[in-house]
Formats: structure tokens, sequence, C-alpha cells
């Protein structure tokens, strides 16, 4: 077993320290209801722009490669735009299991 220099187990327990502190202190102030809507818009906005963006990137690049304009842009928008939705509701699942806890 190797052993590990004086000056990295002092950062890491700093690092610890730090974290615990932070902890400590982000336990004292609840999030508002405006921050958690703000911040769960994003992620599904996020999610669904995001699947669809790669799903036409690739179908785009896909229909350069094999001279099939615009039918491989069309199914992978369709793809993209499913894919996000997935994400969406997997998320929306999660959430809703972190409320019941």
């Amino acid at each position: 077993m190797k052993k590990t220099p004086q000056d990295i187990k002092q950062i890491e327990e700093r690092l610890q320290k730090l974290h615990k502190s932070e902890a400590l202190a982000r336990k004292d102030k609840p999030e508002s209801s405006f921050a958690y809507a703000t911040k769960t818009g994003f992620r599904v906005g996020t999610e669904l722009l995001s699947g669809i963006v790669v799903g036409g990137a690739v179908g785009y690049f896909l229909d350069d490669l094999f001279q099939t304009k615009p039918w491989l842009l069309v199914a992978f928008l369709f793809f993209g735009g499913g894919a996000g939705f997935l994400n969406v509701y997997r998320f929306a699942k999660s959430e809703e299991n972190k409320k019941k806890e």
C-alpha cells in the first residue's frame, strides 16, 4: 500500500471540513418555491431542447453522408423528441420519489 504525503492528507481533511460546513450552511436556508420551480422549468426545457437538437444534428449528418435528404433528419428529429420526453418523464418520476420520502 502506498503512503500518501502529509500535504495531501491535510488537503483532504480541509476539503472534508469545507464540505461539511457547506452542507450545514445549505440546510439553514430552505429552497424557495420560486427557485425550485425555476430550476425545474429550466431542466425540463433543456432536456427537451437538447434531445431535439442532438437528434436533428445526427439526422442532418447522416443525411449528408448517405444522400437521403431530408428523411433521416425528420426521423432523428422524432427520435430526439422522444428521447427528450423520456428524459423529462424520468426526471418527473425522480422528483416524485423525492417528495414521497
